[in-house]
């Protein structure tokens, strides 16, 4: 069965701009989940998790990844928490090559300091400070993102032209060979 490349990894990992670069390298289509479920709902994240909660938000993240999953060939970057459902973890395994973007919290802090996306669209999930709601909630996350990931790959000094090449030049073959 012909599979996706989703990534997956704590927002700032360099989900979205490493799909992108990894889109054009295999020449498939690009979709990055958060955008997708913005689009769907009408409204950002933040918007969604203030109007409605986090288990609103979780509903629609996982309709969107049931809907891009249905596709083949798709590079597509999800967001961070679409792991926390059983569910998705399974449909993920299923329909995806998964990489598992990684960094420290303390490079991942700095990098959404510098997001002005982060602030306005996306919530806190913790009221924390910010280095502290990445280390627990990564926490959390790890058995998570260790039980969903094909490949793990630390972004934490590289470019993400050079973890685009890292992943393609990690990737089975049978994911990029077209069926006869």
């Amino acid at each position: 069965m012909a599979m996706n490349l989703a990534l997956i990894g704590y927002r700032g990992t360099g989900k979205s701009h490493v799909a992108r670069l990894l889109a054009k390298s295999l020449g498939w289509p690009m979709v990055d989940a958060d955008v997708h479920v913005e689009q769907t709902a009408g409204r950002t994240i933040a918007q969604i998790f203030a109007d409605q909660g986090e288990a609103a938000f979780r509903d629609l993240e996982s309709s969107s990844l049931q809907t891009l999953t249905e596709h083949s060939e798709h590079v597509l970057s999800l967001g961070g928490g679409v792991i926390l459902r059983e569910s998705n973890r399974a449909r993920i395994a299923d329909r995806c090559f998964t990489v598992w973007l990684t960094a420290p919290p303390e490079e991942i802090a700095r990098r959404l300091s510098l997001d002005q996306v982060t602030h306005t669209q996306r919530p806190s999930l913790t009221g924390k400070s910010p280095l502290e709601e990445i280390a627990e909630v990564l926490a959390a996350r790890l058995p998570l993102y260790q039980q969903c990931a094909d490949l793990v790959i630390e972004t934490e000094g590289k470019t993400p032209e050079d973890v685009a090449q890292s992943i393609l030049d990690q990737l089975p073959s049978s994911l990029t060979q077209k069926e006869p």
